[in-house]
């Protein structure tokens, strides 16, 4: 347990009016700043037991502030795994000011961003992994972002790597003891042995890398792009797609303009979905910088939506654009089939195409469903975590010393056993990096500086 010997105070709720707002103080003088500003039934607030909740009343220079409840937790039976006390006041912005106001009065400073949560890490009650999934519960944007990071927090992801890194320090010590001894001829079966163990690891590291994908889209969304030719029925599609009419559909060929952007969520996968400029040849310099902004958009996309209009027979400018679309991550609508169907199916052989009526959503679980397809995530039901973009860099520094030592150890010239020793010791650095078994003051304020004060 580290030690702190001051104390901190921060509103812990969000600005606005609400039915609670709640002011929290953690460290030594929170139950002795509780005492003074803070008037009950006896036994004071410091005489108490914990856990306990207090009816009372807040005081400041002689005048009371506002009635509020007294969460009392004593260390390390807490958050922070110190003492810890909060005020459950009316909620508002100034009821809350005027409690904190009369707290940091009290040997008292105001809270860094994250550092409730960081006192926790620093004090063992959890690692930087879990640190981290409490931000990514309070930023999730769906059920689906919300579960991944609950199964973080609650030590799935530092499972994954405490393995890694167990199995990563056991053929480290294994070599470096043999280090003594590189003069003479190490058994054969020895070195084979860390190799092995060390091929498990990477594996390991391989398994959860694989899920980077899955963690980015989670915590950034996934770009959705639907484009296509001028009365094509995009905005209709959009329209679809979120389930209540957001933008204007018109019969009129160029109504949209400029690129328009809603979030919904697919499968728990939150989407960014843009609507955008239809594609032709225009004189128009107003329409010819939405088709730019709108081709901007097709080049960023995850995944594109390409609508077409298959009651009508395609023309050239349609095959051009299609040629020009990536076959990966580009799914052809075929929309307004019930006008009839013009088009020849063999035209986007090598491209995912559905059939669809956007104005009648004929369809739209289909395009959803291809969605999650070409994104390449598992389906909501599977229960598992993500690593999010540190964690990335992390595994991939570490599989690189990983494999340079394997590739000595292979050689079977004992000359590169040192080598090969510093190679696995730097990739165990990097290991505990992740869950914060080594750890430097850039690592710490990069992780908590992301969060609100007060958590």
């Amino acid at each position: 347990m580290a030690i702190i010997n001051d104390t901190i105070a921060a509103i812990s709720t969000a600005p606005g009016e609400g039915g609670v707002a709640i002011i929290r103080i953690s460290g030594p003088e929170s139950l002795p700043a509780a005492d003074k500003i803070f008037k009950c039934s006896p036994p004071h607030p410091s005489e108490r037991q914990s856990p306990a909740v207090v009816y009372g009343h807040i005081i400041a220079e002689e005048k009371m502030i506002d009635e509020a409840l007294l969460l009392i937790m004593r260390a390390p039976r807490s958050y922070t795994r110190e003492d810890v006390v909060e005020f459950q006041c009316h909620g508002g912005t100034i009821p809350a000011k005027r409690i904190l106001r009369a707290v940091l009065k009290e040997k008292i400073r105001l809270a860094e961003p994250g550092e409730f949560t960081k006192r926790a890490f620093l004090n063992g009650r959890i690692d930087l992994l879990q640190a981290e999934a409490v931000l990514d519960i309070i930023r999730a944007q769906t059920d689906r972002s919300a579960s991944v990071a609950i199964e973080q927090l609650e030590g799935n992801l530092s499972d994954s790597f405490n393995d890694i890194y167990n199995i990563i320090i056991g053929a480290c010590a294994d070599l470096e003891a043999t280090l003594d001894f590189i003069e003479e001829e190490l058994p054969g079966s020895f070195v084979l042995d860390v190799i092995q163990r060390l091929k498990d690891a990477l594996q390991k590291i391989n398994s959860v890398l694989g899920t980077w994908d899955e963690g980015y889209m989670l915590r950034e969304g996934a770009l959705v792009v639907i484009s296509g030719k001028p009365n094509a029925g995009k905005s209709t599609l959009l329209n679809a797609l979120l389930g209540k009419d957001r933008v204007i559909v018109s019969p009129i060929p160029g109504t949209t303009r400029d690129v328009i952007e809603e979030q919904i969520a697919i499968d728990g996968i939150p989407v960014r979905l843009v609507d955008t400029a239809g594609l032709r040849s225009s004189k128009c310099s107003l329409e010819q910088e939405g088709v730019r902004r709108a081709k901007h958009q097709i080049e960023k996309a995850d995944i594109n939506l390409h609508v077409i209009d298959a009651s009508n027979i395609m023309e050239d400018e349609d095959h051009q654009n299609i040629v020009s679309l990536d076959p990966k991550k580009t799914i052809i609508v075929l929309n307004k089939i019930d006008l009839g169907f013009a088009v020849n199916p063999e035209t986007f052989r090598g491209y995912s195409f559905i059939k669809t009526q956007a104005y009648g959503s004929k369809g739209i679980n289909e395009i959803k469903k291809e969605v999650i397809k070409k994104l390449g995530l598992p389906t909501s039901n599977v229960h598992h975590c993500v690593i999010s973009e540190r964690h990335r860099n992390i595994l991939i520094a570490s599989r690189t010393d990983l494999r340079e030592a394997v590739e000595m150890l292979d050689s079977r010239d004992e000359s590169c056993i040192v080598l090969a020793a510093s190679k696995i010791k730097s990739a165990l650095d990097f290991i505990s990096q992740a869950t914060g078994k080594k750890y430097h003051q850039e690592l710490l304020d990069s992780i908590f500086n992301r969060f609100c004060i007060g958590k």
